[in-house]
């Protein structure tokens, strides 16, 4: 399973330097990796560890290399961003390594006679397949996935066990849908019907039909069990190469702008929109019908309330503290109303003094 770093530049890119027939099977960090691994270096406070490491070879930026006190014996992959070409040979290890299944469609699917599937998808042990679905090429369909009427998914898409993608929705080529997420369910849509008050208060709340869709553009990645509810009537729409962590819960009619990356247990009421390369931390709330910019980053467990126009770093919630500084803080901002009371009071006197002066 093992690449020479020739075959590795050829495939992504990037500069050898040093022996370029060199062998490595795996990756590792700089201060574990042994001579059949690479490494890389993202951070320029840890170059000292490239005298050191035992790497056959480290992933380097130009900058970072003219820094080196020496070279002698080592070799390097040099590449504009280390980090990500990692990633990418990261990748490429994954395919050489992963078992490669066969294309067909396994005997305990259930494939509806009007459903369309590729020849070459992958349809693994009780997937179902609704009327008139589509399944491009070369998607792979694990176990008890269940794809509804009508739903397309483009070509290259994997959707891994328990993925449930209801109705009307449309999934982008090349997507990554995780196990249990769950795409296309109702939006949270109930109409108030009530008379009276109290306990004298008799109706119900009247369901809005969620007749619209869900729309996903090519390259998104959905984490497990993750729920995106589809629109009212038009479309909920998550743009291309939008990254979406688990368990994040995305309201009807919502648009999230191409490039966002949404962390875990983020929560973003209906009709919000998202713009392009946002930044959204995990646990952040986000109310309904506001808009994010572009270039917006909300920092883990902030609330969202209102439109955020300009591109910058949001935050709205209190770091851990020691606990008996919280009990004071807490106590001052009890008090607060009462302190602008006092204020208003003196400012009124001081007022009124400087007028009989």
């Amino acid at each position: 399973m093992a690449l020479t770093l020739g075959q590795i530049a050829q495939r992504l890119g990037g500069e050898v330097v040093g022996d370029a027939t060199l062998e490595v099977a795996g990756l590792a960090p700089l201060d574990q990796a042994q001579p059949h691994q690479l490494a890389f270096i993202a951070n320029p406070k840890y170059l000292s560890q490239v005298d050191t490491t035992q790497a056959g070879a480290v992933l380097i930026a130009p900058g970072d290399l003219e820094k080196l006190a020496s070279r002698a014996g080592r070799t390097f992959i040099v590449t504009a961003n280390p980090y990500a070409y990692f990633a990418r040979v990261a990748q490429l290890f994954i395919d050489l390594a992963a078992p490669k299944t066969p294309a067909g469609v396994h005997p305990s699917a259930v494939v509806d006679p009007s459903a369309r599937v590729a020849a070459s998808a992958v349809i693994g042990p009780h997937v179902v397949i609704e009327a008139s679905a589509v399944v491009g090429e070369d998607v792979r369909l694990d176990a008890n996935v269940t794809i509804g009427r009508g739903t397309r998914i483009g070509e290259g898409s994997h959707l891994y066990p328990n993925v449930t993608v209801y109705h009307g929705c449309n999934i982008g080529a090349r997507a990554i849908v995780h196990a249990g997420a769950v795409i296309g369910s109702d939006g949270f849509g109930f109409a108030p019907d009530f008379v009276g008050e109290g306990d004298e208060r008799t109706g119900s709340w009247v369901k809005i039909p969620q007749v619209g869709g869900v729309t996903i553009g090519a390259d998104v990645e959905i984490g497990a069990n993750t729920t995106i509810d589809r629109g009212a009537m038009a479309d909920t729409t998550i743009e291309a190469c939008v990254k979406i962590d688990n368990l994040v819960q995305i309201g009807h009619n919502c648009k999230i702008g191409a490039y966002t990356v949404i962390a875990g247990c983020a929560g973003i009421a209906g009709s919000t929109t998202i713009g392009r390369h946002c930044m959204i931390g995990g646990a952040v709330g986000i109310a309904g019908h506001v808009t994010l910019a572009d270039y917006v980053i909300v920092t883990a467990k902030s609330g969202v309330s209102k439109s955020l126009l300009k591109p910058g770093i949001y935050t709205s919630a209190f770091p851990a503290v020691d606990h008996a500084q919280w009990n004071k803080s807490a106590a001052l901002m009890r008090n607060l109303d009462k302190l602008r009371e006092r204020i208003k009071v003196l400012e009124t006197t001081l007022a009124q003094q400087g007028g009989e002066g």
